[in-house]
């Protein structure tokens, strides 16, 4: 995590995330024919979106996310995603901000929780969206619970949320943490704990790099009631109540999204 300075928030552009999301709906509709359900759940004022991560390099739950809260409730409140410092930086980085993607700090959380905005968060992050494919449908952030103490701190519900098929994109084999362990120095300073591997489109086998092509897995997220944190938990609640509470929200409705699953990819 490194400090970033809170006016980052303010260069969020809503003409240029309806015209970006204009482009990407009807590709997002046709190649991974994306659906959202219950947008309908999410609240107004600020609120912490809380979503397992899926996809590896070229993760998708984002834009199909985006692409359908714009459209279920037009561009009068942003929708912030906490992402990798590496999106806002370069010559990307301020197109990338004015999106919406901010960087995952602490104080970007606060201001964008408390300044009313939607936040998105993947509290697995490289951790979950590497996760094998064989374990495609399991809920795990990897113990990380920093998503619970965000919310508490800005006094925002939760709202839990899951996405299935993105896994799918392509044959996730591993997170590879063995292999990072073995790199040692190299690893270390790639600043990594795993060393992904997998198997695709058009490169086959694949350590990272080179990325290969997203094949068109059907993907639909699910949007769940929100969880008022005071009301359920109290004055003081405990952290890991809270988040195996929300994990657990998590698992049930990815078990229910995969019991209508007939066909890898096809969906």
């Amino acid at each position: 995590m490194t400090d970033t300075e809170p006016s980052e928030l303010a260069k969020w552009d809503p003409g240029l995330t309806e015209r970006v999301m204009g482009i990407m709906r009807p590709f997002l509709k046709r190649y991974f024919r994306s659906e959202v359900r219950g947008l309908e759940n999410v609240p107004p004022g600020g609120a912490l979106l809380v979503c397992n991560h899926s996809g590896g390099m070229l993760p998708m739950d984002v834009p199909i996310l985006a692409a359908d809260f714009y459209d279920h409730h037009g561009y009068d409140r942003p929708l912030y995603t906490l992402s990798h410092d590496m999106l806002s930086v370069g010559p990307t980085g301020d197109f990338f901000k004015k999106i919406g993607y901010i960087s995952a700090n602490h104080a970007n959380a606060d201001e964008a929780l408390r300044s009313g905005g939607l936040v998105v968060v993947f509290p697995g992050g490289d951790y979950d969206v590497y996760r094998p494919t064989f374990t495609e449908n399991v809920i795990d952030f990897g113990g990380r619970t920093g998503y619970v103490k965000a919310a508490l701190n800005a006094g925002v519900p939760i709202v839990p949320a899951v996405g299935i098929g993105g896994q799918e994109t392509q044959i996730f084999l591993t997170r590879g943490t063995w292999l990072a362990e073995k790199l040692g120095p190299i690893a270390r300073l790639a600043r990594t704990k795993i060393v992904p591997v997998s198997f695709g489109f058009p490169f086959g086998l694949s350590l990272v790099v080179p990325p290969n092509i997203p094949l068109p897995s059907k993907i639909v997220m699910k949007v769940l009631p929100a969880i008022d944190l005071a009301a359920e938990f109290g004055e003081d609640p405990d952290i890991d109540e809270i988040d195996a509470h929300v994990r657990r929200v998590m698992q049930r409705a990815l078990d229910e999204l995969a019991g209508e699953r007939r066909l890898p990819v096809l969906g």
